[in-house]
């Protein structure tokens, strides 16, 4: 399936107008034979950049590209290292969504609307920020509205779940006699719960290699950290971190914040209790290992990022549950859903990234060439395809995104009509430094060291005197 994706890919960019592949040979002919590198994280998306845009880009510019796919922690760790020295190692970088204000409050990098208003000719007839879906909004800067970064991912963070397990009349009637309801996914927390211990039970009795949800919940890793607070938190209604921005950064019940309140306890507690039902490797797990465990077969239902979906769902060269992936929005607490359609809150994490280019790139022009190309309209539904990512509206409507649609269980169709109930990272500028003083503690839950409560109780105190010492807390 990879080759024949890799090839339908190159053909499409190869029969290009004829006009607009005059543009990028032209365009690019100052720049002829100069390389840019790029940096990103080693995900389904950023892979596709490295084994067919970018090769194609060379082929249509003659500006040769060195893009270095890597773990999300190196990814950072050189990213930030290269701009906080100004090197110049890197010409455009990966953005995750929830790092954009950090970066553009230390000036990293450059205004791309200001670089093609000064370069109007190497303005792409086919670039137009207006194209993209309303997921461009975070990589704008607050201020002048300016574009940072060009989106090259969006998903959301679905529910998927094992049809042919949910949909088996033998283990329907099983669990029926055991709870005395139907067996459902995810409509409820208590079904989540109950049908997770019913699957991790019915895998052990038939000696199956079988849990009843993945959790993501490496220790240590600042994974298990957001799989809490961008995608359990929310489902309870704690929003922003359980920080209130608005009442002097205050995080803990007592200083007007939600993170350690009745709520937050709540979600904890199930995010942690969810841990005796999934597989021994949930504690060592991030985002990669949880699609991993799913595609495996290995868990019955959980929570995935939806860059994973497709894959998992369609691709039988590295997934074993081909045909049998159910993809849904995740159970709700009471008055959850309502408040997210109003704009009140939020269900989930809308994730994805854009690249940007630093200001200490020594090939700033090549590389915002790049980032136009990547933009096009005709590059993006093979890359829907094999990332799950749709950054253009105009890519739902793809034949072959439709086509891949039907096949993962509406997984694109369901990101159109209900991403307006997910959201992206709030805007904290102290995004990393909060993070790290507060996730520890969550790793000392995970291990059994705290409970839910002590362990909000620490985060909350943690993340305040952090504020309080970046001066955002007075």
């Amino acid at each position: 399936m990879k080759m024949r994706l890799l090839a339908s890919s190159l053909l499409a960019l190869a029969i290009a107008s004829p006009a607009l592949a005059d543009f990028w040979s032209d365009a690019a002919a100052p720049y002829k034979g100069t390389t840019i590198r790029g940096v990103s994280e080693s995900t389904p998306p950023s892979n596709y950049v490295k084994d067919v845009l970018a090769p194609a880009f060379t082929e249509a510019t003659g500006i040769n590209i060195e893009f270095e796919t890597t773990s999300w922690d190196q990814m950072y760790d050189k990213a930030i290292k290269d701009m906080e020295a100004a090197s110049g190692i890197y010409d455009f970088v990966y953005i995750e969504q929830d790092a954009i204000y950090s970066y553009l409050s230390r000036d990293f990098l450059v205004d791309l609307t200001k670089l093609l208003t000064e370069n109007p000719g190497l303005k792409s007839p086919s670039f137009d920020p207006a194209n993209f879906t309303t997921f461009v909004d975070y990589f704008k800067g607050p201020e002048n509205g300016d574009l940072y970064g060009v989106p090259m991912e969006a998903f959301i963070k679905v529910f998927l779940y094992r049809k042919d397990l949910f949909e088996d009349p033998a283990i329907q009637a099983a669990f029926k006699e055991k709870y005395g309801y139907d067996l459902k996914p995810g409509e409820s927390f208590k079904a989540w719960r109950d049908s997770a211990e019913f699957f991790t039970e019915y895998g052990k009795e038939n000696d199956l290699q079988l849990w009843g949800t993945a959790v993501q919940a490496a220790s240590g890793h600042p994974a298990s950290w957001y799989e809490y607070v961008e995608s359990v938190a929310p489902l309870f209604g704690v929003y922003n971190w359980g920080i209130n921005a608005a009442d002097n950064y205050g995080a803990s019940v007592e200083h007007g914040g939600t993170m350690n309140s009745p709520q937050a306890v709540e979600a904890l507690q199930f995010y942690l209790d969810n841990l005796k039902f999934a597989p021994p490797e949930a504690t060592a797990s991030t985002w990669d290992e949880v699609a991993s465990s799913f595609a495996a077969g290995r868990v019955a239902q959980g929570l995935v990022y939806g860059e994973n979906a497709t894959w998992i769902a369609t691709n039988p060269e590295k997934s074993e549950v081909v045909g049998k992936v159910g993809v849904m929005l995740p159970p709700t607490a009471e008055g959850v859903l309502d408040a997210a359609a109003k704009k009140e809150g939020y269900i989930g994490y809308y994730d994805g990234g854009a690249f940007g280019v630093p200001h200490s790139s020594k090939n700033k022009e090549a590389a915002l060439l790049f980032l136009e190309y990547i933009a096009q309209p005709e590059v993006q539904p093979d890359w829907a395809v094999a990332g799950g990512r749709v950054v253009l509206a105009s890519t739902y409507d793809d034949p072959k995104v439709q086509q891949i649609d039907g096949e993962a269980d509406n997984y694109f169709t369901l990101m159109k009509d209900e991403g307006r109930l997910f959201a992206g990272a709030p805007p904290y500028p102290f995004h990393n430094q909060v993070r790290e003083a507060v996730a520890p503690v969550l790793y000392e839950a995970i291990i059994g060291n705290l409970g839910a409560q002590e362990a909000l109780d620490k985060m909350a105190a943690n993340a305040e005197a952090e504020l309080t010492r970046l001066g955002y807390r007075k």
